[in-house]
């Protein structure tokens, strides 16, 4: 018995500590603490929480391997040379994200173990902000409704991405019984439990739940200081639950909820004209943008961090690990103005023991101070087109990826036939880098195959396979005996 009491103080304590780190959400005056209880007890104690969570959210999409690890998986990026002296010009896979790249990631060290803890961790908090908040005094009903929201969208939210990477999508099996993930709804304040995985069926009834329950409560109220775009709206909550349905294959959610962000949001598709020049604002969204998660900056206005760090080129020696392949680049017609968000660079490389310079395809999507796109218009139109195409109207399937194509200056589709192989493509294109290709692989139940630049010796896996989704990290398997790992790890 007392084990299991030191395990509660331990995950308790480390939610505290999370908590602590963001926004100094535990810290009243400088050196002084007082209890989560105590804290959000009051409305500034509980908007603290919250855009605490939102910290921890932005940090966990951002900071590690999650940002580029779907990219990657389905062959989008590739690396590029070492710019460290000792091994200048070489080109292997980076230690953090090995394993997962090779299809071969290890319960015991997963690459991707720091996101599956962060994700429940920030779950955990969402929970304890939903806890406290219909008790608060010193706020109005409609300000207690705007927080629950957006707590709900988060947690439906990391919910979201965790049954992306660690369950089979929701196709694999007929009536999706196959296992999802653990859905928490309460937090460890109501005490430590061990709860088994959902069906994959009833993850997604849960993440509608949410959603559907954020959408109803949602005000015009302005609770969190900072750009609008980079916390949860009505918008862009919709546009998640769009993302849900898709995934869900529940086509006719999908295309209503999709044709509401696209007629009444109030957003419009970037023109062609701006298309380049938006992607390369330095410190701003482009203006199609429903969520972009706020990068943290000093007091000053200090960048500390941004999704450059993966995909940014400053010079020959200072750039990211993460270039565009080929396979990418060569999907692209002549005339595509989209060509032009890649810019080439010459890098000294060791091929055949000798420096030869290869020219590398870096993406102007992601350079000076960019944050993590969650959602944008853009996609709201293919998640149209794959909608329509799947209830039979293909004319409008048609029209929306045309749509996509007539921006990009790119040939349009003149008739109705291989419109799914179109619309992959077309989603492959538009959506790169943002965190889509692995998981759409996987959704239309294609095979993966990376040609330029892959240095794995698992270069292409098969559908179905076990190697689609990763490992339950094996100290989360030992703390919850409860907790099934997935197939063959």
């Amino acid at each position: 018995m007392r084990y299991f009491k030191n395990i509660k103080f331990i995950l308790f304590t480390a939610i505290l500590l999370s908590l602590q780190g963001c926004s100094d959400f535990l810290e009243q005056e400088p050196g002084t603490q007082i209890s989560i209880t105590e804290q959000l007890k009051t409305k500034q104690g509980v908007l603290q929480a919250l855009n605490g969570v939102y910290g921890s959210l932005e940090s966990n999409l951002r900071g590690g391997n999650f940002a580029v690890y779907s990219d990657l998986q389905g062959g989008n990026i590739k690396f590029t040379p070492s710019i460290t002296q000792s091994t200048k010009g070489q080109i292997s896979t980076p230690s953090t994200i090995a394993n997962i790249y090779a299809f071969d990631d290890i319960s015991n060290t997963s690459n991707l173990a720091y996101f599956y803890s962060n994700s429940y961790t920030i779950i955990n908090l969402s929970n304890l902000i939903l806890e406290f908040t219909d008790a608060l005094t010193d706020a109005t009903d409609a300000e207690k409704n705007q927080i629950k929201a957006q707590a709900l969208t988060i947690r439906a939210y990391a919910h979201f991405l965790l049954s992306e990477v660690y369950s089979q999508n929701y196709g694999f099996t007929e009536d999706a019984s196959h296992l999802g993930i653990v859905y928490s709804t309460t937090s460890l304040n109501d005490g430590l439990k061990y709860p088994a995985r959902e069906t994959a069926a009833n993850t997604y009834k849960l993440l509608v739940e949410d959603l559907t329950a954020a959408l109803n409560l949602y005000s015009d109220a302005t609770l969190l200081s900072g750009p609008v775009y980079s916390y949860f709206t009505k918008t862009s909550a919709q546009a998640l639950l769009a993302r849900v349905y898709l995934a869900k294959k529940d086509w006719q959610n999908a295309y209503n909820i999709s044709n509401d962000i696209i007629t009444g949001s109030g957003v419009n598709l970037v023109s062609s004209s701006d298309y380049i020049s938006e992607w390369a604002k330095p410190d701003l969204p482009v203006s199609e943008i429903l969520l972009e998660f706020s990068i943290p900056r000093s007091t000053d206005g200090v960048s500390s961090g941004s999704m450059s760090a993966h995909f940014g080129y400053t010079t020959d020696t200072s750039y990211g690990n993460y270039v565009a392949s080929e396979d990418l680049i060569n999907l692209y017609e002549t005339s595509d103005i989209r060509r032009q968000l890649f810019q080439v660079q010459s890098i000294s490389t060791i091929v055949n023991l000798q420096p030869v310079n290869r020219n590398y395809y870096f993406t102007r999507k992601f350079q000076g101070n960019p944050g993590y796109v969650a959602f944008r218009l853009s996609e709201q139109y293919l998640i149209r087109a794959e909608a329509s195409l799947e209830l039979n109207n293909t004319a409008q399937a048609k029209e929306d990826i045309n749509t996509i194509r007539i921006r990009a200056n790119a040939s349009t589709l003149s008739d109705t036939e291989n419109l799914r192989d179109a619309l992959f493509l077309e989603r492959r294109k538009e959506l790169c880098f943002e965190g889509f290709l692995f998981f759409d692989i996987a959704r239309n139940k294609k095979d993966v195959s990376r040609n330029d630049g892959c240095i794995s010796l698992n270069c292409s896996i098969t559908y179905p396979s076990s190697k689609y989704v990763l490992p339950i990290p094996r100290n989360n398997i030992n703390l919850n005996p409860n907790l099934k790992q997935n197939e063959s790890y």
